[in-house]
């Protein structure tokens, strides 16, 4: 399935959009950001469609949950509001790619975000605080029809842990997505093999993900050709960064690394090598359709 790219960096360095605490979803709340954002999806939407692959939706609200949304002065309706209409606007694109592109399976995705910020393990929540605090807003996905809940740039195995937690208790599939450093770890020090382990150990979701890395960095973390790791199954999407800086050098950065195309679809190519389960391919950080496009071939 192919899905979005840096939503982001895409709206504030390509487009001049202005995000607050890099908080996209209050887009959704007038006609302009709406627009805005449905021009983004089209493009995916295009991407699938050229590549023969299905589609997935990722609502807008990777910052959308309680403390985030204070600082933006945002309250708790507010963010319920935020996540509803996120799913309902990703619910109407889906009718009009299926009936205008023929799309074969277009899937919408709740998104989570850390409760922190998504470069940095220090003040993570344990298992338990993380279920509590996530669960508000994988409420309002399950209630507003999502056909799973997606937790991206997670930097400890406990908050993932409480992520699916909260996703179990409201009946709705989850997936956890990592983080990883230029060393393949995550920001906590911990393997992505322990932390996908530690967590299937306690409350396993339906699959793992690893996205705000560059491909050369995510290659870091998996095992090589013919070494025997049963885990990577687990795998099944890739959302990549395009810059290979690594996470301190792009919070201090103020300009866009849009990366070397051929370095990322070439680092594609041997991460896919080594994770027999994959299907999600999109990007993260720098990326735009360009790069997604690139990666399946299609552009």
């Amino acid at each position: 399935m192919v899905t979005d790219g840096g939503l982001e960096t895409d709206l504030i360095f390509n487009h001049g959009v202005d995000l607050p605490e890099f908080a996209a979803y209050p887009l959704l709340a007038d006609a302009t950001g709406r627009a805005l954002l449905t021009a983004y999806y089209d493009a995916y939407a295009r991407i699938a469609d050229r590549a023969g692959a299905g589609l997935l939706l990722e609502a807008p609200t990777w910052r959308a949950n309680p403390d985030w949304g204070a600082r933006l002065g945002h309250s708790a309706d507010d963010l319920r509001r935020a996540n509803a209409d996120a799913v309902g606007l990703l619910r109407s694109l889906s009718s009009r790619y299926a009936a205008e592109l023929g799309l074969p399976d277009v899937v919408v995705s709740g998104m989570v975000g850390p409760r922190g910020d998504g470069y940095a393990s220090a003040g993570a929540p344990s298992p338990d605080e993380a279920a509590a605090y996530h669960d508000a807003q994988v409420a309002a996905f399950a209630e507003a029809g999502a056909d799973l809940v997606a937790a991206y740039t997670l930097t400890t195995p406990g908050e993932a842990v409480g992520v699916v937690r909260a996703a179990r208790e409201h009946g709705i599939p989850v997936a956890v997505s990592f983080t990883v450093e230029v060393d393949g770890r995550l920001p906590d020090g911990t393997s992505l093999a322990a932390a996908v382990e530690q967590v299937d150990a306690q409350a396993a979701p339906d699959h793992y993900l690893v996205n705000c890395a560059h491909p050369e960095h995510v290659l870091e973390g998996l095992p090589g050709p013919g070494e025997d790791a049963d885990w990577r199954s687990r795998v099944l999407g890739v959302r990549y960064n395009a810059s290979t800086r690594s996470h301190a050098e792009l919070d201090q950065a103020d300009d866009l690394d849009a990366g070397d195309l051929d370095r990322i679809a070439d680092g594609h190519t041997r991460v896919a090598s080594r994770l027999p389960g994959l299907t999600v391919v999109g990007g993260c950080c720098g990326t735009d359709a360009s790069h997604v496009a690139r990666l399946w071939g299609v552009g």
